[in-house]
């Protein structure tokens, strides 16, 4: 446990004491920090992220920025955003990736091959999803 008059706390690796922020400006000598911009992205889901950046032109500020929420692409224009489809969130599930790599004929003899299996072992009657 840190204990709370710790001068660490709050404070991160590589700073040294009484250096001030590294975000400050070296020419200048009132130590005043740099200006800072707060730009909002939004993603697919409406999600609102607004991470903090130094004020630089516009054409430096990304375009497009993860969403902190779920991890989808976010853009700055929120009417753009709006969802297209909100199933198609990069994420797969099990069956999904077989059904790329598998035809429907591919599935039915696997099936098959497996029954026939069980039915070998005893575990499956033979009167018990026959093919007919």
């Amino acid at each position: 446990m840190v204990h709370p008059a710790s001068g660490f706390r709050g404070t991160r690796a590589g700073v040294i004491a009484g250096s001030g922020s590294t975000l400050q400006s070296n020419d200048d000598s009132s130590s005043q920090p740099l200006p800072r911009i707060r730009v909002s992205y939004w993603c697919a889901k409406g999600h609102e992220t607004q991470p903090v950046f130094l004020k630089m032109p516009e054409d430096q500020i990304p375009r497009t920025w993860d969403c902190r929420r779920c991890g989808g692409t976010a853009i700055r224009d929120s009417q753009a955003a709006a969802p297209d489809d909100l199933f198609e969130d990069g994420y797969k599930s099990h069956l999904e990736y077989v059904k790329e790599r598998r035809s429907g004929q591919d599935a039915e003899d696997v099936l098959a091959g497996a029954l026939e299996k069980l039915r070998a072992r005893g575990v499956l009657p033979d009167q018990l999803l026959r093919d007919t």
